[in-house]
């Protein structure tokens, strides 16, 4: 069997909504039971096989390297490239290009969302439709609870249910080699903006669907609910 392809993680952003829980850790450094949030993203990629990992690091990278350099997850190679403090993630993927060795697509995600999205279905999917890129799109949480009315009797009540009638963009992407080349090296450039829009103008981007469970930890109110999951032994994203 061949090995699973490299990960590149978006490491680097600022993290402006969540510094109240955390004003001096990255994003991905903000712990969930104990254990950074990016320790959860790389066992869950682990248990899908991959070993090979690329973190895009940026605002306060210094952090991430120092709890990198204690080996917290043996028998994965991780390795850290600085890809600008103000860089956007198109600019912060294009720079690590060089780094990929010869794989011919590599998997991508960001720092701060977990997930059960089948990660190895996920690959397959991608190898079978032929296309520059897959984007994952999972149902975002709703925001507040959700009232189930017979006129004004409350019927049910279901605390920030999914919003089950679209989709959005999820990370946990798969991509050829060649999607790099609708990138440049400005810090600007945003992998969401231009180089996705135009992918998908040009046939180019598929959608792996998963209807599962999906967070991001944009907030402090996400980050608690993510460790109250843990906390329960109720958490998803476990492998």
């Amino acid at each position: 069997m061949s090995a699973a392809p490299p990960v590149v993680l978006l490491c680097g952003g600022q993290g402006t909504r969540i510094r109240e829980q955390a004003p001096h850790l990255p994003k991905p450094m903000v712990e969930v039971g104990g254990k950074p949030l990016l320790w959860h993203i790389l066992r869950h990629y682990a248990a899908h096989g991959h070993r090979r990992f690329v973190l895009c690091l940026g605002h306060l990278g210094e952090v991430i390297r120092a709890w990198a350099a204690a080996d917290p997850l043996p028998g994965l190679q991780i390795e850290l490239v600085d890809t600008g403090v103000h860089a956007m993630t198109g600019a912060r993927l294009r720079r690590v290009a060089g780094r990929l060795g010869g794989a011919p697509r590599f998997h991508l995600t960001y720092g701060d969302a977990v997930s059960d999205v089948d990660l190895t279905a996920l690959a397959a999917f991608h190898a079978a439709h032929g296309r520059l890129v897959t984007v994952t799109g999972v149902h975002p949480p709703a925001r507040f609870g959700q009232l189930l009315l017979d006129g004004s009797r409350v019927r049910a009540f279901h605390e920030k249910p999914q919003v089950t009638d679209t989709f959005i963009n999820g990370g946990f992407f798969v991509l050829e080699r060649a999607a790099l080349d609708r990138l440049w090296d400005d810090d600007g450039c945003t992998f969401e903006h231009e180089p996705l829009e135009g992918l998908a103008r040009d046939g180019e981007l598929q959608a792996f669907l998963h209807p599962g469970f999906w967070q991001c930890m944009d907030t402090p109110r996400d980050w608690r609910l993510l460790d109250e999951l843990w906390a329960q032994g109720r958490a998803p994203w476990l492998p």
